[in-house]
């Protein structure tokens, strides 16, 4: 390929980085599709239309077995924090029901108290109303 061939043609190159991978876009702003040789088989497409180089099989399965590693990483991190939630909403209900239990017996007992006041009280009045 000569410089005189591509000399009429714009011709972009940008390199995107990705997180694991570089994308390579070419634009070729010329009319009609030509290809490059070369070991990355890059082909130009007219009109401004991008494609992108696929990743070698090796990479891609790279790719997956990362993402899957992430994903069981998070996975895992959502369950801790789960089970360290329900502990503490566990934690609260055993709480909350022994805090239950001390004020239900406090209302007995302060009932009873009222009841034989009432009836101190009554008895009281009765028999001074008597003499």
């Amino acid at each position: 390929m000569t410089t005189e061939r591509f000399s009429d043609s714009v011709l972009r190159l940008h390199v995107k980085q990705d997180s694991d991978n570089e994308i390579g876009e070419i634009h070729d702003l010329d009319a009609g599709e030509q290809s490059l040789t070369g070991s990355e088989g890059v082909k130009l497409l007219g009109q401004g239309q991008r494609r992108r180089r696929g990743k070698e099989p090796a990479e891609r399965e790279s790719s997956r077995l990362k993402r899957l590693l992430r994903n069981r990483v998070s996975a895992q991190r959502a369950r801790e924090r789960k089970k360290v939630y329900v502990n503490e909403l566990e934690k609260k209900v055993n709480d909350l029901e022994a805090k239950n239990t001390e004020l239900e017996e406090r209302l007995s007992t302060l009932q009873k108290e009222n009841h034989m006041l009432r009836h101190i009280i009554k008895n009281t009045s009765s028999s001074s109303s008597s003499r």
